[in-house]
């Protein structure tokens, strides 16, 4: 037996650990009234992740010999300029998640040396944010000298957030059993109480959820490795990994209606949003007679995986733009400059300038916690439209099925393959905009102006590229 090869049961475990955290579960409870997000959770893993996972597995299996992901895929399905296109777009949308990082540190550093929210959501935004500016500024400048010194502890603290995402959903189960007088919340798990209102408020919300099982493309170069036949081994893979990421929820969501109640969440929202994963260990620490240390280690490795997150979404993505020679031929070659460090200096000066952008605006808010809520409601809907291209990939190739061997499928009939191709482009595309509806005068702008500003500034680079080469520059 070839040591090298996957079993789909490891595949399973990968997909999983890889997608799915704790902060989904308490953003998925919060947003969509508590219990009744469970019903949503197990459309969304039905109808939308699944047939995802699938036509990843054969975009994966279609393209083996190519490292570039969905660029390559693009590539080989239609032209190389629609082939910057998706990459420019993987780099843009982390415009926005490199911008919520320093306040997701800042804010977990908050709840380790104070273990209380009111600290950091009492602290006026301009000081937040201030702060926050440092930070990032501080990140960039360590990526500009081409060394990252938190890539292992990246790994280690993304480890130990999922292994604890998932004892909290044990160890809650738990706590009546070892501490029956708690005062835990009387659950009403009746039908009626679990079908969601289908208002605007849901389908404005739902790229939330959209956001929250997406990026599965991460796993694609491994249907070839796999043991066994691919189109029997990968779906069974996906499959297994979609029911644990759906118990996952569903018992977490149900461990969170222990704790938590709705009309509080919905009186105090932005607070909720901002804290809840750090109220819900600091009681698991109160039904277990230890204190804060739960609260303590989840706000430790919280702490360390934001800022080794954002170290690293500001040189990857940058270096896989810059350096890829499919997308750097569009790219004016200012950009393209490295420093003696090999780091693309004034690609880190482009990124300080559009995150600064978002980090400053966001001192006109009211609030810290108001901060946390805009960022991550940006993020649902910058970040999926990277799916997007994940979709037209597979329409392409679908289109074209027979100029392209693979060993797996995802359906042999391609009617239902682009069907399902056309379903997920569309409801990503309807969430994304959907989502960018707000009372909030400054989040509407931020939810517009964002991806407004990206793609423009992505049809531009390539213009000036043109003019460049035009006069020989």
């Amino acid at each position: 037996m070839d040591s090298k090869k996957i079993k789909w049961s490891t595949l399973a475990f990968m997909c999983f650990s890889t997608l799915w955290g704790f902060g989904n579960v308490v953003n998925g409870f919060v947003f969509f009234n508590g219990l009744q997000v469970i019903f949503s959770w197990i459309l969304m893993f039905a109808l939308y992740f699944i047939p995802y996972a699938l036509m990843v597995g054969e975009l994966g299996s279609a393209f083996k010999g190519f490292e570039g992901g969905v660029t390559s895929w693009i590539q080989e399905t239609s032209t190389t300029k629609l082939a910057y296109y998706a990459g420019w777009t993987y780099w843009a949308v982390h415009v926005t998640y490199i911008a919520s990082k320093g306040s997701g540190g800042l804010k977990a550093l908050s709840w380790l040396f104070y273990q209380d929210p009111t600290v950091y959501d009492s602290l006026p935004s301009v000081w937040v944010q201030s702060a926050t500016l440092v930070v990032f500024l501080f990140f960039c400048w360590v990526a500009s000298k081409g060394i990252n010194p938190l890539k292992k502890f990246a790994t280690i603290a993304g480890s130990s957030m999922f292994i604890m995402s998932i004892l909290y959903i044990i160890m809650m189960f738990a706590a009546p059993a070892i501490n029956p007088n708690a005062g835990y919340l009387q659950l009403d798990l009746s039908l009626s109480n679990l079908i969601p209102t289908f208002d605007i408020k849901y389908f404005t919300s739902l790229s939330i959820l959209v956001f929250a099982v997406g990026g599965v493309e991460k796993i694609s170069p491994y249907v070839n490795k796999m043991e066994g036949n691919p189109s029997k081994e990968f779906p069974k893979s996906i499959i297994f990994a979609a029911i644990m990421v759906v118990v996952s929820a569903i018992f977490g969501t149900i461990a969170m209606g222990m704790m938590f109640d709705v009309q509080a969440i919905k009186q105090n929202f932005d607070s909720y949003l901002a804290n809840g994963a750090y109220l819900a260990f600091a009681k698991l620490g109160e039904y277990y007679g230890v204190g804060n240390l739960f609260l303590i280690i989840y706000a430790l490795c919280n702490a360390i995986g934001q800022f080794a997150v954002l170290v690293i979404s500001i040189d990857a993505p940058l270096r896989m733009l810059l350096g890829d020679p499919l997308t750097s031929q569009f790219i004016p070659k200012k950009l393209l400059k490295k420093n003696r460090h090999g780091a693309f200096i004034n690609g880190i000066y482009m990124v300080i300038a559009l995150c600064s952008t978002i980090i400053v605006v966001q001192m006109l808010v009211p609030g810290a916690a108001t901060v946390l809520k805009q960022l991550t409601k940006l993020n649902s809907i910058t970040m999926p439209l990277r799916y997007l291209w994940v979709f037209l990939a597979y329409i392409l190739l679908r289109k074209q099925t027979h100029k392209f061997d693979r060993e797996y499928k995802f359906v042999n009939n391609n009617f239902i393959a682009l069907f399902f191709g056309f379903w997920c482009f569309l409801l990503t595309f309807v969430s994304c905009i959907l989502g960018m509806k707000s009372d909030d005068p400054i989040q509407l702008v931020l939810n517009i102006a964002t991806p407004l500003v990206l793609t423009t500034l992505g049809i531009i680079l390539p213009i000036i590229r043109k003019r460049e080469d035009e006069k020989g520059l």
